[in-house]
């Protein structure tokens, strides 16, 4: 049988710490030592992104991730489209030794409203 993406989004989803928009605006605003990634394609991004968001294409997110944090206890919000993704980057990146990661699982017309 073959396991569908909604599984394994709903798993990491277990493992990661979700926020709505609202509630990761002000953690952001709590924070000095933050990083947002996008996690969508650049194809996304180039029709809106938030202005303070780093684009990590999550298929390139283990190879890219350490380019712009180091810090395993950096504030991390991921976003992504609709919050598949960026649960599944989430989990990835607690499976990497960061410990303060944060998926943000909305829309992302949402989230740009939230963040804008």
């Amino acid at each position: 049988m073959i396991k569908p993406a909604s599984d394994f989004i709903k798993e990491a989803q277990k493992i990661c710490n979700c926020l709505d928009a609202v509630a990761a605006k002000e953690l952001a605003g709590q924070s000095n030592n933050l990083i947002i990634l996008d996690v969508r394609e650049p194809h996304e991004t180039a029709e809106s992104k938030l202005e303070q968001a780093i684009n990590i294409p999550s298929g390139l997110l283990e190879m890219k991730v350490q380019n712009h944090c180091t810090d395993p206890d950096t504030l991390i919000l991921i976003h992504c489209a609709g919050g598949g993704r960026a649960s599944l980057a989430a989990a990835r990146l607690h499976e990497m030794g960061y410990r303060n990661v944060h998926a943000i699982t909305e829309k992302f017309a949402d989230i740009k409203k939230a963040f804008d």
